[in-house]
């Protein structure tokens, strides 16, 4: 016999990998772009400019994976939980 949690395990531990791979993400992202503006601001501007484009692409798998990952994910296992 089988106790809910443990059936649960499953979906709880892809919900872990997906938000925290949307954590790891957007920090990456927060951090390249801060790269980004402080190598502007200190005269380089050519390397601040191309490095807001990994900073972004960081940010828009981020905003994906929660979107399109996570949040589907929570809602399933709150109903699931119900």
């Amino acid at each position: 016999m089988k106790t809910p949690l443990l059936d649960l395990l499953p979906e709880l531990l892809e919900l872990l990998v997906f938000g925290l791979g949307t954590l790891g993400l957007s920090l990456a992202g927060a951090a390249i772009e801060r790269f980004a503006v402080l190598t502007y601001q200190h005269g380089d501007p050519m390397v601040g400019l191309w490095a807001v484009v990994p900073g972004v692409v960081c940010l828009a798998f981020a905003y994906l994976l929660a979107t399109d990952k996570f949040l589907p994910k929570l809602r399933a296992v709150r109903e699931a939980t119900r």
